[in-house]
């Protein structure tokens, strides 16, 4: 069976050349790092596309949507897989690349492997950021614009490259469109193509071993069973220490993002304390240095490594600027990201304390679950006592259209003394039901951003609702209510 599989593909031949590579120096653990971050990508992948099975991307639907996979124990354990791997994928891609820089091993021939590892650190970075908005809660929201202001400051092409990631001038469901492709598509093609990029180098030029004046002196060992053995040790100690960071320590999910609130206190992901630590130590006017000029510096020299190191040796004695050099900037990143800590802890203790999760996720689910009650009707037909329709427009509506109805400039308009919410009803209800797309004009400005449609997201109640409030209840409107009726016989 395997000779004529072999003979047709050549699978077993290659498996074979495969699993007898030599391995200068012999099986170590060292070697695990490789690995070990393969390991984690593909579970990465593996996690993330289970995710997409349940996630909703848009303003209106991906913080419930994320609500709901905290909801299901088997899908929160997955989501918990998913966050912790991301952290360790990109400190076991960082662990490699600075195993590599101690040892030597980007020098000739393999200059532009280590181009290929430098550019999947800032991959897996720029896979981290965007991951980062999805659950669209209040610290995925305002860290994620603080990091879309940062890319609005570079020059030349800074404004145009923030107005394309962001999807306009706002940000809303079209962000999280860009950012959920850029996160579930795009990087994670470009990502599989550097991994095939950077293993074909490899191959071609074959492990560099460890650090010997004379390599042809070393042992030579078999990837096949040592290597493979100790790699799989270590995928496994790689996996065990994320699932128990997932199980003792699941990620928090704030409440849905709020753009009306203007005292919420952002917090970084780790790999991004330094930056932001650095942003907060440097005065305004010099902003642009510390979050565009210091890092872009910082990763063209990074790149550049195996030319600027000029010694015609790997061992450590003759490359010791590299080296002092590489541990002063170790301890500069791991100083400003304490500091950062430091920095925040102290802004969130003086700041009002948030709900605890079970609080948020109870009260998501007492919006979602609770029976929806027409509201009663004065004797003017305006709403009277306390509308159901408010908590349905906290949760689903205040996001773009603020908190008071008061909308977003060039984005969401307003809906309080809105003369078309006050006016026809069955205009409203046709809005709700099945969206509105494109630019309109209300009062005096213009709005260009993206209405969904609430038909099958929020039942024909709630519809009623939360239409009987915006138009009876929010800010000055006193018109009157809508009937459910009026919702079903909708044509």
């Amino acid at each position: 069976m395997l000779n004529w599989l072999d003979s047709r593909t050549g699978l077993v031949t290659m498996a074979k050349d495969f699993l007898t590579e030599d391995i200068p120096g012999g099986a170590s653990y060292w070697y695990v790092f490789g690995s070990a971050t393969m390991f984690a990508m593909i579970m990465q992948i593996a996690t993330g596309i289970f995710l997409t099975f349940f996630y909703a991307p848009s303003a209106a639907t991906a913080w419930e949507s994320t609500v709901a996979i905290y909801n299901n124990p088997f899908q929160h354990m997955v989501l918990s897989l998913h966050y912790w791997g991301s952290s360790a994928m990109i400190a076991l891609v960082f662990l490699h690349l600075l195993q590599v820089l101690i040892w030597g091993a980007y020098k000739s021939p393999r200059e532009l492997q280590w181009v290929v590892g430098v550019v999947l650190l800032v991959v897996t970075l720029v896979l981290g950021l965007t991951g980062y908005l999805l659950p669209w809660d209040m610290n995925a929201y305002f860290a994620s614009q603080v990091a879309l202001n940062i890319t609005g400051t570079a020059p030349i092409a800074g404004s145009l490259m923030q107005n394309i990631a962001q999807g306009g001038g706002t940000m809303g469901t079209e962000t999280i469109n860009r950012f959920f492709g850029l996160h579930v598509w795009l990087m994670p093609a470009v990502l599989i193509a550097l991994v095939g990029m950077h293993l074909a180098i490899f191959r071609h030029n074959g492990g560099a071993g460890p650090i010997s004046d004379d390599p042809r002196k070393l042992k030579v060992g078999r990837f096949f069973p040592d290597q493979i053995f100790m790699d799989t040790v270590g995928a496994i100690a790689v996996f065990a220490v994320i699932y128990a960071l997932a199980y003792f320590a699941p990620p928090f999910l704030d409440e849905k993002a709020d753009p009306t609130v203007t005292t919420f206190i952002p917090y970084p992901a780790w790999y991004f304390l330094s930056l932001f630590g650095m942003l907060t130590l440097v005065p305004a006017q010099f902003e642009l240095l510390a979050t565009i000029v210091v890092p872009t510096l910082f990763i063209l020299v990074v790149f550049a490594l195996p030319w600027i190191d000029r010694s015609t040796t790997r061992n450590i004695g003759a490359r010791l600027p590299i080296i002092w050099g590489t541990v002063i900037t170790v301890a500069v990143i791991v100083g400003l990201s304490i500091y950062s800590q430091i920095s925040i802890t102290a802004k969130e203790a003086a700041a009002p304390p948030s709900k605890p999760q079970a609080q948020i996720l109870a009260e998501a689910n007492a919006a979602t679950m609770a029976p929806a009650v027409a509201g009663a009707t004065g004797a003017a037909g305006a709403p009277a006592g306390p509308m159901p329709g408010a908590s349905v427009y906290k949760q689903n509506c205040s996001s773009c259209h603020g908190a008071n109805g008061e909308g977003m400039p060039g984005a969401f308009p307003p809906l309080a003394g809105n003369a078309t919410v006050t006016g026809d009803p069955g205009k409203v209800i046709g809005i709700l039901l099945n969206g509105l797309q494109g630019k309109i004009h209300v009062g005096s400005s213009d709005y260009n951003g993206m209405m969904p449609a609430w038909k099958g997201n929020l039942t024909n109640q709630q519809i009623a609702d939360v239409i009987t409030y915006i138009r009876g209840g929010l800010g000055p409107n006193k018109a009157a209510a809508v009937d459910v009726k009026a919702v079903n016989g909708f044509k």
